[in-house]
């Protein structure tokens, strides 16, 4: 049976992932509002292991492009130590969350590299906490990477689909939603190498 609690709390991201979106330019609700006392009592509740995030304390832009520019330090600090280009963590990070570190999709991935909670584990990371969400995303591609031996085609399937089905289908699944993952961040990856 699921954890009703991680459903509460993907509803709450939702619900904050969409108010960034409708009101960009807004500042976070004050104490005094009702809304924000439910949010704190629900936060209370829930004990939230990462409430300590980084995120709460960051301003968001709400354009792409300053969202992107405002990580690009420390995306090209990470991609640095994990051997990863640039370009290739830059298109991803656009294509999963344009920049966006509360992002939340609907299968429950979190934040800047969309990483699921099982894989955040994993690689050791706090998804909640933007810096260590695109650390842990590059360090993802990093290994995939080296599992496909620099074939970028692959990576990003497995990036997408998981490396098991891309191992079972040999390269790319028959998956449309993959295929045109793959295809959208090595535009975006094309683009992002020749300077635009």
């Amino acid at each position: 049976m699921r954890n009703p609690v991680t459903g509460i709390t993907r509803v709450l991201g939702r619900i904050r992932e969409i108010e960034a979106m409708v009101y960009p330019a807004l500042k976070p609700p004050d104490d005094s509002r009702p809304d924000d006392r439910f949010t704190k009592v629900m936060e209370e509740v829930l004990d939230d292991p990462y409430e300590k995030a980084e995120t709460a304390e960051i301003t968001v832009p709400a354009g792409v492009s300053e969202r992107m520019a405002m990580w690009e330090d420390h995306l090209q600090e990470l991609c640095g130590q994990y051997q990863v280009d640039p370009d290739l963590a830059r298109a991803v990070m656009k294509m999963e969350s344009g920049g966006n570190p509360s992002a939340i999709s609907s299968a429950g991935a979190i934040g800047l590299m969309q990483l699921m909670p099982g894989t955040a584990k994993g690689l050791g990371v706090d998804p909640h906490d933007p810096k260590r969400n695109l650390e842990g995303g590059i360090k993802y591609l990093a290994q995939l990477a080296d599992k496909y031996d620099g074939d970028y085609v692959k990576t990003l399937a497995a990036y997408n689909a998981g490396s098991g089905r891309v191992d079972s289908y040999g390269g790319v699944p028959p998956f449309p939603e993959t295929q045109r993952y793959v295809k959208n961040v090595l535009a975006l990856y094309r683009k992002y190498s020749r300077g635009d």
